[in-house]
Parts: structure tokens; C-alpha cells; sequence
């Protein structure tokens, strides 16, 4: 009996899991990777520094705060989170900024996508013209062909 309760409940898993995978994002998700901050005071930029942005890998971004007349903004404490909206929960690491690139650039080290999807990406600013924050959205997709080729 606890062998095939085991077993149902291993396939209530599994669907549970492929059901989570299948949710969209909204249509209207803004996906621009350069977006003012919540109180106008930064426009921040983020970008991945390898291509492709594969799940479960870790892999570095760059960052980059300019103030209202295009001037990178250095000495930035920047505190970093994201997650999953639709799904309820953070990311599967803490990254954090390792790097002060000069000219209000940053490099941000340690992000890891553990699943396809919707993924929000919260930068929070300490900075002395003002604390401030911004939230990215990405969509990870399927790994692309030539990963799973490389896979087999």
C-alpha cells in the first residue's frame, strides 16, 4: 500500500511540476532591459554578459545606472532579487554585485534561472542622489538545439 501511494503521489509531482511549466506571461509584459527607476530618479540598464542565458547555470550581468543627464553613476550599493510572479518564488541563488566597472557600470555574479518562464529581476539602489529601484522582466525559453545536441 505505501509503494503505490508512493507512486501516485510521485505522479501528482510530476504533473504538478509540467503544469507550472505551461503558464504564460502576460501579453503585455514589458521586456525592455533599459527602464527609468521607480522614482525617476536613474535610468538603469541590465544586459547578460553570455549568450545564451541557459537554466541551471550560473551566468554574470552587467548593470548600468546613469543619472538625468546620461552620467554613470558610481559608488552604488546595489542590493539584487528576482523570481518567478507566477509561480511564487525567488530566485535559486543570492547574486550579488562583485565588481565596480567605473562609469555607473556593475557586474553582477551568480544568477541562475532554474526553469523556463517568466522571471522578474528587482535592483535596489543606495546611492547618495537618492535610493531608488527598478524590476526587469525576462522570459527564459527552452534550451535552444544546439545545447540539447551537445547534451547527447
Amino acid at each position: 500500500m505505501c509503494a503505490l501511494l508512493r507512486t501516485i503521489f510521485g505522479i501528482f509531482l510530476l504533473a504538478a511540476a509540467g503544469g507550472c511549466s505551461m503558464l504564460s506571461p502576460p501579453a503585455d509584459l514589458d521586456l525592455r532591459l533599459t527602464r527609468t527607476s521607480e522614482h525617476g530618479l536613474y535610468s538603469v540598464s541590465m544586459r547578460p554578459l553570455v549568450d545564451p542565458v541557459d537554466i541551471n547555470r550560473l551566468h554574470p550581468w552587467e548593470i548600468r545606472i546613469v543619472d538625468a543627464t546620461g552620467a554613470g553613476v558610481d559608488g552604488v550599493r546595489i542590493d539584487f532579487d528576482g523570481g518567478m510572479p507566477q509561480h511564487g518564488h525567488g530566485l535559486p541563488t543570492k547574486p550579488r554585485v562583485t565588481e565596480a566597472l567605473g562609469d555607473g557600470k556593475y557586474r553582477l555574479d551568480g544568477v541562475k534561472f532554474s526553469m523556463t518562464g517568466w522571471w522578474e529581476m528587482r535592483v535596489n539602489m543606495k546611492a547618495k542622489g537618492g535610493d531608488d529601484q527598478v524590476t526587469f522582466n525576462t522570459i527564459i525559453e527552452a534550451p535552444t538545439q544546439r545545447v540539447l545536441a551537445a547534451a547527447r
